[in-house]
């Protein structure tokens, strides 16, 4: 049966939204009651160093796999591509002996003042990230086959596990947060894992006794009680393309006259992989900077990492669940290896249409951030964390990442519909260029930083976004399905600068008692 991956996408952005803005509304209130008890430069050192350990990692394992392994998914041999994802399991463990070598024996520790757990939190956080591992192929599976409320509800869950842990420790403990954030990380890594196969052993049970009372009506051709008031939809349902029909599924075997891995997703893996390692050094620039070169104490780290979560909470929000939704359907609607004139059309027109109401809706939410923020920015500050975040340079440094939420936001777009339709070569193409601008965003961010301090990171970010968008803009322009819907919306952006513009105006001018008309 034909799944309908734009409508599925939609739903999994619309149930993710809904998910990140009601139970970010709770974490939010916790941490901000979490900070009060909890030093900044504790903040830094969870926040910064055990956290950028943990997004290393994780995004070394398996960010290439869920990219390539996603693509065009119901062409794929799922036996291939079950063992080819378990490779992420020996990979994550030599990334975790690595990176955690390297943050206790070559990185400067925090001073024992600071805490005397550090060496803990290291560990906790690679076992985490080795537990999660053992997920990865049933959670590919779920991405694939569109269980959008299980994904929605796991999360959830996952959040809850980590935050119901750690805050009752630390109001207990205050003294010992780095023990409470590690035994909260692994403890939810445990339940995320647990819970998608349970689940599955659940669906799959379920499933087969479905598919067995089917085949009673094939062979009878009356159907059984319990089943002779179910529609014909649902009936239909019962005969999806799910191809797994126990837990032993999930595991790696060895499969007969064909090769246990697919060279061509492998090759696709690799690709990734290249590219995904210049994307983290953009993606987390700051926060490797600030660790390999102490730029900053941990006391400003915190402040800072408090500011940057506080300027994302768009990004986490809204905008990563959409782009998680439009990667998924662009990945399913373009074919990789094909050139445009061989496109299926009608898929290609549906999904310039798709990227240009994306960028335009995204834009107007960046734009609005980056208004109101610059009023808002202190107001927002002493919510979440009292006087000592508006005292320093706090303020400043909301402000500034006000705009960068705006960049990040048309990134973002541009970049998942570029991964999802790139092929290997182009992958490997683009992979020189985002060598250079890592180079560059490095450079540049230790420069600014030396001048500005923490607010010379975000002007950093900036430039490498606004550098990204302008490459990719013009690899679009040179496609005739998206010129037309590019140029309207560099124009529906000006119209809306201008509109802004002149509220500004109108604003200083009510403000300094002048005439509302301009001369």
């Amino acid at each position: 049966m034909a799944r309908n991956f734009l409508k599925s996408s939609l739903q999994n952005a619309s149930f993710n939204i809904i998910f990140q803005i009601l139970f970010r509304c709770v974490t939010f209130g916790l941490n901000a009651f979490v900070l009060r008890h909890v030093s900044q430069s504790v903040v830094g050192v969870m926040n910064v160093r055990l956290l950028l350990l943990e997004s290393t990692i994780l995004f070394l394992s398996r960010e290439a796999f869920r990219r390539a392994c996603l693509s065009k998914t119901t062409e794929h041999n799922w036996a291939q591509v079950i063992n080819l994802l378990w490779l992420t399991v020996p990979l994550c463990q030599f990334f975790s002996f690595i990176f955690g070598y390297i943050w206790l024996h070559v990185l400067t520790p925090p001073s024992t003042d600071i805490t005397q757990h550090y060496t803990l939190g290291v560990w906790a956080i690679c076992l985490s990230c080795v537990i999660e591992m053992f997920c990865e192929p049933v959670y590919l599976v779920a991405q694939a086959f569109l269980f959008v409320r299980f994904k929605v509800v796991l999360d959830t869950i996952h959040i809850f596990v980590r935050t119901a842990t750690f805050t009752p420790l630390i109001i207990y403990q205050p003294h010992q947060a780095v023990v409470a954030f590690s035994v909260a990380q692994v403890l939810a890594a445990c339940v995320y894992t647990v819970g998608h196969y349970v689940y599955f052993h659940y669906y799959i049970t379920k499933l087969m006794k479905k598919r067995a009372a089917q085949k009673m009506i094939d062979s009878n051709g009356k159907p059984p009680v319990n089943l002779r008031f179910v529609r014909r939809d649902s009936i239909a349902e019962i005969e999806d393309e799910f191809p797994f029909e126990s837990l032993m599924d999930f595991l790696p075997a060895k499969i007969e006259d064909q090769l246990s891995i697919n060279y061509g997703l492998s090759r696709l893996t690799w690709s990734f992989f290249k590219q995904g390692i210049m994307k983290q050094v953009l993606t987390e620039g700051e926060r490797y900077i600030m660790t390999l070169f102490s730029v900053l104490t941990f006391s400003e780290q915190g402040v800072y990492d408090i500011v940057n979560n506080l300027g994302s909470l768009a990004a986490r929000f809204l905008f990563r669940p959409i782009e998680e939704s439009a990667y998924f359907y662009f990945s399913q609607m373009v074919a990789r290896d094909t050139t445009i004139q061989e496109q299926n059309q009608k898929h290609m027109a549906e999904a310039a249409n798709v990227l240009y109401q994306l960028l335009r809706c995204i834009t107007c939410i960046g734009l609005v951030i980056l208004v109101f923020g610059q009023s808002y920015s202190c107001f927002l500050l002493y919510l979440y964390g009292g006087e000592s975040l508006i005292m320093g340079p706090g303020p400043t440094l909301m402000r500034t990442h006000c705009l960068a939420v705006l960049l990040l936001a048309i990134n973002g777009i541009t970049e998942c519909y570029a991964f999802a339709t790139m092929n290997a070569a182009q992958l490997d193409k683009y992979n020189y260029l985002m060598a250079i601008l890592s180079v560059s965003f490095l450079v540049v961010s230790w420069l600014l930083t030396k001048a500005f301090g923490g607010v010379g990171f975000i002007v950093a970010n900036c430039c490498n976004m606004a550098a990204r968008i302008g490459h990719r803009h013009c690899s679009l322009s040179g496609l005739s399905y998206f010129t037309w819907e590019l140029v309207s919306f560099v124009l529906y952006l000006l119209q809306f600068l201008g509109h802004m513009k002149n509220v500004n105006w109108s604003a200083w001018q009510y403000r300094n008692g002048q005439p509302s008309h301009r001369p």
